[in-house]
């Protein structure tokens, strides 16, 4: 082998290992998981510390906050497991008893942890359009 193929095999193998470990890296860090709550109950121990978007529903009376500072706590379920969940600040409008919500944040063994902006309540289907003929009667 030449000494200039040496000199390209060489940096390619250097310049291919450093974006790898560079999308490794930028990829670790900002990787979320997407879980029902009936899937991360079963064994939530794995799950702990890790960035999670939890998905689920409000448990009916379970929302209780404090509105001095706003601080937030509530379960959410998926078939038979239930999580409680906790966070402090603003819940969009659509966020109620039986609302279906998506939360960001990270699970601990007193409950999930919902990061700052981290609940999005999905619209119910109130908001979808009615069904009409097409003479409009």
């Amino acid at each position: 082998m030449s000494r200039k193929a040496t000199r390209a095999l060489i940096s390619t193998v250097v310049i291919g290992g450093a974006l790898a470990l560079l999308m490794t890296i930028s990829l670790s860090e900002g990787a979320q998981y997407y879980k029902h709550v009936d899937e991360v109950m079963p064994s939530p121990q794995q799950w702990y510390g890790k960035n999670l978007q939890l998905h689920g529903f409000v448990v009916d009376g379970s929302h209780l906050v404090n509105p001095k500072t706003l601080e937030h706590r509530f379960s959410i379920k998926t078939g038979a497991h239930t999580v409680n969940a906790s966070f402090t600040g603003v819940v969009p409008d659509t966020f109620k008893d039986g609302s279906e919500v998506v939360l960001t944040g990270k699970l601990a063994a007193d409950g999930f942890h919902v990061a700052p902006g981290g609940v999005m309540a999905k619209c119910p289907s109130k908001y979808e359009a009615g069904k009409t003929s097409a003479t409009g009667k």
